[in-house]
C-alpha cells in the first residue's frame, strides 16, 4: 500500500493512460460525452460540469495527500467556500470564524452569506476559552484558518474539532498556508479541509482554483452534489496545471521553508523593524500548537516597519527581486501591503490590519539573493 507523501503526490489519481501508456493524465477538453444507449454512462461520464476525467485525477491526489476519502476541485478557493457553507449551513445558522481571517473569506461571510441570513462571529481562535464562549445552539461550524493571513495565528486544530463536535457542528480548516504537505487537518479531527489551490498546491503563479477534501464519505458526497448544482467546477486545463504542481509540493514547501527560517533572522535583527510574525519562533504565542501540528512552519512572514504605514509601503516599492504583488505560495517571492491590498475589504471592520504590517510569500530562490533585497529595501 503506497502511503509515502509524495509517492501519492505523483501517483494518486494518475495511473498512466490505459490506451497510449501515457505517464501524464491527459487534459480532456470535452464538454459532453457518447453514451452507450440511454443512461449508459462509459466510466460514469456524462457532462463536464459533473465530471471530467482530468479533473476526477486531481480529485483522487487531492483526497490522497489530504488523508480524505473524497476530493472536489473548484474555479476558485472562494467557490469552494462559498459551496461549503451553502450545503452544511442554512439561513439562520451561525459560524464562529478567526477575528483575522483572510479578507476574501470575510467579505463572503459580511458581505454575501449575511444576506443569505448566516450569522457569524469573529473570535480569537487561538483563546480556547473564546471559542467554546462563543459557541451558541444554533451553531453549525467552526471556520478556522490556522497559520492565519496576515498575521500568522495559530489554531489548536485538535481541540477547536473536541470543541465543534461536543456543539454537534463541523470543523472547517482552511489549510491553505500550510498545505497538505505541512499540516494534516483531517488526522486532527477536523470534518473539511479547504484549500486556494492557486496558493501553494499550485505553486507556479499560473492557475487559479479551489478545492475540498472530507474525511466523511457522506458528507463528500452531499458536497460533490452541492458542486454540480452549483457549477463553480474546475476547468480541465486549470485541473491538469495544478495536477502538475502537486507533484513537486514536498520539494517545494522544504524550500520555501529553508528560506523563510533565514529571512526571519534577518528581520529578527534588524533594527528598522520593530515585530516578526512567523510560527517557527519560539516567542510566538502559537509556536508551541504549531510544532505539534506542522512539519515546518513554511515560506509566509510578516513584519512590522519602524516609521509606520508609510514607510512599510515604502519598503514594498523598493525590493527588486521580491515582486510586489497579491497572492502568495508561488515559487517567486512576493511582497505585499495587507492593509492597503489583500485585505483592504476589511479596512474598518474588526478585522482591519495595522498599516505599519508587511507580508512576505517567500520564494524558493537562492536565499542569499533575497535576503540582500531585504536588506537594501529595509535600509534604503
Amino acid at each position: 500500500m503506497i502511503e509515502g507523501f509524495e509517492t501519492l503526490a505523483i501517483h494518486a489519481g494518475q495511473e498512466p493512460d490505459p490506451y497510449t501508456g501515457a505517464v501524464v493524465p491527459p487534459i480532456y477538453a470535452v464538454s459532453t460525452y457518447k453514451q452507450d444507449g440511454v443512461g449508459g454512462l462509459r466510466a460514469g461520464y456524462e457532462y463536464s460540469r459533473s465530471a471530467n476525467p482530468t479533473r476526477t485525477s486531481l480529485e483522487e491526489c487531492l483526497a490522497a495527500i489530504e488523508g480524505g476519502t473524497r476530493g472536489m476541485a473548484f474555479a476558485s478557493g472562494l467557490a469552494a467556500e462559498d459551496t461549503l457553507l451553502r450545503t452544511v449551513c442554512r439561513p439562520g445558522d451561525h459560524v464562529i470564524i478567526p477575528n483575522d481571517a483572510y479578507g476574501g473569506t470575510y467579505r463572503l461571510f459580511a458581505k454575501v452569506l449575511s444576506r443569505w441570513g448566516l450569522n457569524y462571529d469573529p473570535v480569537p481562535l487561538g483563546d480556547i476559552d473564546a471559542v467554546r464562549a462563543a459557541v451558541r445552539p444554533d451553531t453549525k461550524a467552526i471556520w478556522v484558518e490556522t497559520p492565519t493571513n496576515p498575521l500568522l495565528g495559530i489554531s489548536d486544530i485538535e481541540a477547536l474539532a473536541s470543541i465543534a463536535h461536543q456543539a454537534n457542528a463541523l470543523l472547517l480548516v482552511d489549510n491553505t498556508f500550510a498545505s497538505p504537505y505541512l499540516q494534516q487537518p483531517l488526522a486532527l479531527g477536523a470534518d473539511v479541509v479547504v484549500h486556494s489551490t492557486t496558493k501553494y498546491i499550485g505553486g507556479h503563479s499560473d492557475v487559479i482554483g479551489g478545492a475540498l477534501i472530507t474525511r466523511d464519505r457522506d458528507l463528500g458526497a452531499e458536497l460533490a452534489y452541492h458542486q454540480n448544482a452549483l457549477g463553480s467546477v474546475a476547468g480541465p486545463f486549470d485541473a491538469w496545471l495544478t495536477l502538475r504542481g502537486i507533484k513537486t509540493l514536498a520539494l517545494r514547501m522544504e524550500r520555501h521553508s529553508d528560506n523563510a527560517e533565514q529571512i526571519v533572522d534577518l528581520l529578527m535583527a534588524h533594527p528598522r523593524v520593530t515585530e516578526v510574525f512567523y510560527p517557527g519562533l519560539a516567542g510566538h504565542p502559537g509556536h508551541e500548537v504549531a510544532a505539534k501540528q506542522m512539519k515546518r512552519f513554511g515560506g509566509m512572514v510578516s513584519f512590522r516597519v519602524a516609521g509606520g504605514e508609510e514607510e512599510a509601503v515604502a519598503v514594498c516599492d523598493r525590493t527588486k527581486l521580491f515582486i510586489l504583488g497579491e497572492s502568495l505560495g508561488g515559487v517567486e517571492s512576493l511582497i505585499e501591503h495587507p492593509g492597503r491590498m489583500t485585505h483592504a475589504s476589511v479596512v474598518g471592520s474588526p478585522l482591519e490590519v495595522a498599516g505599519d504590517i508587511v507580508r512576505l510569500s517567500v520564494g524558493i530562490e537562492t536565499a542569499e539573493d533575497l535576503i540582500a533585497d531585504l536588506r537594501q529595501a529595509l535600509g534604503a
